[in-house]
């Protein structure tokens, strides 16, 4: 990979982390002729200086003037606001299914996803239980160096509601992915549950179902859920997961099995 090609690289992976608009801010700043430090600063979003420092570090390296750097960024966000409008929504169901209306599977369609994904991956589940296809999925997109986080709940958040082992033990043969929980001590309602069951790849893609990831959830039991490609959605969902995970309301979960 020439410099120049790493510099393309590093942008399509910012936009794909941050968005067309912060994006543009950055080439903003560039074209301005900000320094480093005051253009890595220059929006306050989590991740937001880590790729605009890949950006930065990728133009220092390919000699690229302030003025080239700033409209190929530019370019690259529009291109990806012009695919982010196109939105496409699509149901997902776990259970038996018909010949008359066809419809798409949650297991198919999680798998799929997690496939897809390319730099980030969130999931967020009440239960969880080892389901092989998915530990497949995650320990492949670990492989390929996809930053894969896991928000679950714990068996003390949920109170009587779960039992059995740990929801994160589900996850514990895949080396590599992040464990998340909401502490009981951030809740502020006694009773209050991790209920949210999403998936979401690289800000572009949203999973939303009533299923668990366990093997009753995905497969056999009745779930319903949306499948959104583009728009705003899903970098909502990840931008809002990425903002309880600043503020300390998720908190790392340690589980050694």
């Amino acid at each position: 990979m020439t410099s120049v090609e790493a510099f393309e690289s590093a942008a399509v992976a910012a936009v794909a982390r941050l968005g067309a608009v912060h994006l543009r801010a950055l080439a903003d700043r560039i074209a301005a002729g900000w320094p480093d430090h005051a253009a890595l600063d220059a929006v306050a979003v989590p991740g937001f200086a880590a790729a605009a420092k890949a950006v930065l570090d990728a133009q220092r390296d390919a000699a690229l003037p302030d003025v080239e750097a700033a409209a190929y960024l530019r370019g690259v966000a529009a291109g990806h606001a012009q695919q982010a409008a196109a939105v496409r929504v699509e149901s997902v169901w776990s259970g038996p299914g018909t010949h008359r209306v066809p419809v798409r599977s949650t297991a198919q369609v999680l798998v799929e996803l997690v496939g897809e994904a390319v730099h980030e991956l969130l999931l967020m589940t009440y239960s969880a239980k080892p389901y092989q296809p998915l530990l497949d999925a995650l320990s492949a997109a670990v492989g390929r160096g996809v930053a894969v986080t896991v928000v679950v709940e714990t068996l003390q958040g949920a109170g009587s509601a779960l039992a059995g082992a740990e929801p994160a033990a589900a996850f514990a043969s895949v080396t590599g992915v992040q464990l998340w929980h909401w502490p009981t001590d951030q809740r502020a309602e006694h009773g209050a549950k991790m209920h949210a069951k999403i998936a979401v790849a690289d800000r572009r893609v949203l999973l939303v179902s009533s299923a668990n990831l366990t093997q009753a959830g995905i497969g056999k039991n009745i779930e319903a859920g949306l499948l959104v490609r583009g728009g705003v959605a899903p970098v909502r969902a990840a931008e809002h997961i990425a903002e309880l995970r600043a503020q300390g309301v998720l908190a790392r979960l340690s589980y050694g099995g």
